[in-house]
């Protein structure tokens, strides 16, 4: 059992049935009151961030979350097939919404850590950099570029990100995939 003041971040615990992980906390103690922990925790099978505040009488069950590698193969009609690392045999698929966002940046044969919470798979860490090529890239527009311009463009995988004015159809960038951005031109066409 973990108490109020094991809440640290990345601490994983349990709360109504369902993993959270902890995000930021601090101790807060006002005057004549008793000591609190104030949290920011992340839902780990909705995603959802809430504000916390925990008293000395709570008391958490510790997660058992595990890890697994796995590789993604292919997505069709908001499903995304995987496949355990070192065994094509061993697949499962993932809904859209249990990815989120970071289902448009997944290319097919592309390594990720799955994370599972009392043996069903509740998220997919992906590699925080990945390479795209840009399928679709308006052209640059002369004009008030002082402050360095962006245009959106269309990846591979169907993701759409802001890029400079330099970024061309055919070049190959590199994206965060945590953040959704632009992080350098890696080939020009």
């Amino acid at each position: 059992m973990l108490a109020y003041t094991d809440l640290k971040k990345g601490a994983l615990f349990v709360m109504d049935g369902a993993p959270y992980e902890v995000l930021d906390s601090h101790f807060l103690r006002m005057q004549q009151r008793k000591a609190v922990v104030q949290t920011k925790i992340k839902n780990l099978v909705t995603g959802k961030i809430v504000d916390r505040n925990f008293q000395p009488s709570d008391s958490f069950e510790e997660a058992e979350v595990e890890k697994k590698s796995a590789v993604f193969i292919y997505m069709n009609r908001g499903e995304f097939w995987f496949h355990e690392e070192g065994n094509p045999k061993n697949r499962f698929i993932l809904k859209e919404d249990v990815l989120g966002e970071s289902g448009k940046f997944l290319k097919p044969n592309t390594s990720v850590e799955t994370v599972l919470f009392e043996e069903k798979v509740i998220g997919v860490k992906l590699p925080v950099k990945a390479d795209f090529k840009v399928v679709e890239a308006p052209p640059g527009v002369k004009g008030n570029t002082a402050q360095g311009g962006t245009k959106v463009a269309t990846l591979e995988g169907g993701a759409k990100i802001a890029v400079p004015l330099f970024v061309n159809e055919g070049d190959v960038v590199r994206v965060n995939t945590e953040t959704g951005e632009y992080v350098e031109r890696v080939e020009k066409n």
